[in-house]
């Protein structure tokens, strides 16, 4: 019988497997909710302890000793190179464990063959899940069993936006999704150099940008509006933002993001 036939999905267990960078903004995001419950594994270290500690979570060292947990949910946040051996680790799990994989690279079917029991899904998450803002994407495949997709959009829903795409285009919503935070982080940078440069304090030009583009990223997410209408709105005929745009397209800033996406995806 599959594990979730008629069960209420209330407190969830979810295992991490590999606390690093990914995992442990996962952890904290989890956390953060209170409405999971939550433990980890990863190989002995120090860092791990400490966020386990924080976090007020049971650590394992050794993968296999997460099967004891029975948990419903395994994510997958370790290295690709050794994520099948991981999840081989984890074969004794209870049948229709749902195991989320963030291996770029990884298949699902790659997957399914070392832990058939498992509803297995792919997804690609990025860093600002540690404060319930990721943007994640995620690809269904019909064997999941409708109880098992529920509960993996419902875990992946606590950390941020959920995009639902087919299995072959993950690669490209992991780079936009993943390498695109830096991407932004470089022009807010360069735009807080202008604004001290004009005289504003740096603690106030980073204050001043951050909230700017969490403000345009929910405007565009909430309104339904293309960004070139949205960009519309705010270029007056002769005012001073077209003036802008005008130089941002002079200095090939369109170019630059494009090859950025393409240098990445490559």
């Amino acid at each position: 019988m599959d594990k979730y036939e008629n069960k209420e999905i209330e407190m969830t267990k979810v295992a991490i497997v590999g606390t690093g960078s990914m995992g442990s903004a996962i952890l904290e995001g989890l956390a953060k909710t209170k409405q999971v419950d939550l433990v980890a594994a990863n190989h002995p270290n120090p860092r791990a302890k400490q966020l386990a500690a924080q976090l007020k979570i049971k650590l394992y060292e050794r993968n296999q000793d997460l099967i004891a947990e029975q948990p419903d949910v395994v994510i997958l946040t370790v290295p690709v190179p050794v994520t099948l051996d991981v999840a081989k680790e984890l074969a004794g799990l209870t049948a229709g464990t749902v195991v989320m994989s963030a291996a770029v690279g990884v298949t699902a079917n790659d997957l399914q063959a070392v832990l058939p029991q498992a509803g297995v899904v792919p997804f690609v998450p990025n860093t600002p899940v540690a404060i319930n803002a990721g943007t994640i994407g995620v690809a269904f495949n019909d064997q999941l069993s409708a109880d098992q997709r529920q509960i993996a959009n419902q875990v992946l829903a606590l950390l941020g936006d959920v995009i639902s795409v087919p299995e072959e285009r993950m690669d490209i919503v992991g780079t936009v999704g993943g390498c695109g935070p830096a991407f932004v982080d470089v022009m807010m940078d360069a735009m807080s150099d202008a604004a001290v440069a004009k005289g504003l304090d740096r603690a106030t030009a980073y204050q001043l940008i951050a909230s700017m583009v969490k403000g345009s990223g929910a405007l565009a997410s909430q309104s339904g509006l293309t960004p070139s209408q949205l960009r519309d709105q705010v270029t007056s005929p002769a005012g001073t933002t077209i003036r802008g745009v005008m130089a941002l397209e002079a200095n090939g800033f369109r170019h630059a993001v494009i090859e950025a996406i393409n240098k990445s995806a490559e």
